[in-house]
């Protein structure tokens, strides 16, 4: 493959730099290249990427064109997104329009539930959020950095390592045990959609918002007193859908409950952001709250704020995963 790639970094970040590029026959790529080639936790992660990306393919999931290993050099070659990264863009200007940040979610999901349940082995991202998820010409949700990805064999149901990942997105049970599944990535989704409602990152919002706790905290409170308003990112000012607004708060808590059995799969998730079932999985979900669950519930909720009570995990993006 024949390519030359800018001097200069488009992009920074833990594992290396990310660079613009341009192939031979004029296509614009994006080329990873690893910080240290002889690093051991950046060698592992750069195989781990080739490894998942080869193996999954899907509209909604990054694509692998090439990779170059050398003795001093490590290279991944992607198509170029124009419109960057969820994040970036979320703090850029022109503001996301409500209906492209429900287009995001959904593309999104659908790239999570290939992953879960249609890819074979099934993959378990580990990192799900705004910064993973990049953007196409036309603002298409394309989930990317797979470099924390782990295959999962049918007859496993978990797997436990080392915790990697980004605090404020990582599920409770995860941060505590290590164990990790599908319902660890449903927990992320659930905070990359109130990313998307608040144009914040999850450890910013309860900081701009003057209140001292985790994000799912400060959104199940403004949900239970009917002010979602205050959710809404305001650059978007009233030019959002207000029942589509609660509808996506919903399947957010609904993904992010304490308990991973009672997270919904992507496929639900998927429907219900299409708009089949979410009012019966909420009835559901709130006729299964009774006054033990709530006393339950309360005591693992706060038991999850403790994991995360302190001004650095609260107000800072900190990256778990080592190199990468």
């Amino acid at each position: 493959m024949s390519y030359s790639y800018n001097v200069i970094a488009w992009v920074q970040g833990g594992f290396g730099n990310v660079y613009k590029g341009v192939l031979s026959d004029g296509t614009l790529v994006a080329v990873k290249r690893l910080k240290d080639g002889n690093a051991a936790g950046g060698e592992i992660q750069f195989q781990t990427e080739v490894e998942m990306i080869s193996l999954a393919v899907h509209r909604n999931l990054l694509r692998l064109y090439g990779f170059c290993m050398t003795p001093t050099e490590r290279l991944l070659v992607y198509p170029y997104m124009s419109n960057g990264s969820v994040a970036s863009r979320l703090k850029g200007k022109p503001v996301l329009d409500w209906g492209t940040r429900k287009q995001i979610a959904l593309g999104a999901a659908r790239g999570l539930l290939y992953l879960h349940e249609q890819c074979d082995p099934k993959i378990i991202h580990r990192d799900v959020k705004a910064a993973n998820i990049l953007l196409d010409d036309y603002c298409e949700a394309v989930v990317g950095d797979f470099g924390l990805a782990k295959l999962l064999d049918h007859e496993d149901s978990h797997v436990t390592t080392a915790v990697r990942g980004t605090v404020g997105h990582i599920a409770p049970e995860y941060l505590s045990t290590g164990q990790s599944s599908e319902k660890t990535d449903v927990f992320g989704f659930g905070i990359l959609l109130l990313e998307l409602i608040t144009g914040q990152r999850a450890l910013e919002f309860g900081k701009s918002a003057n209140q001292k706790g985790a994000m799912l905290d400060l959104v199940k409170k403004i949900h239970l007193e009917k002010k979602l308003e205050l959710l809404v990112d305001k650059d978007l000012k009233s030019n959002y859908d207000r029942i589509e607004l609660e509808e996506m708060v919903q399947v957010a808590l609904l993904c992010t409950q304490y308990l991973p059995g009672h997270r919904p799969k992507m496929s639900e998730v998927v429907r219900m952001l299409e708009g089949d079932g979410l009012a019966e999985r909420w009835e559901a979900s709130q006729r299964a709250y009774t006054t033990k669950c709530k006393a339950n519930e309360s005591s693992l909720s706060d038991r999850y704020s403790d994991l995360t009570d302190d001004s650095l995990l609260l107000f800072q993006d900190m990256e778990l995963s080592g190199p990468r």
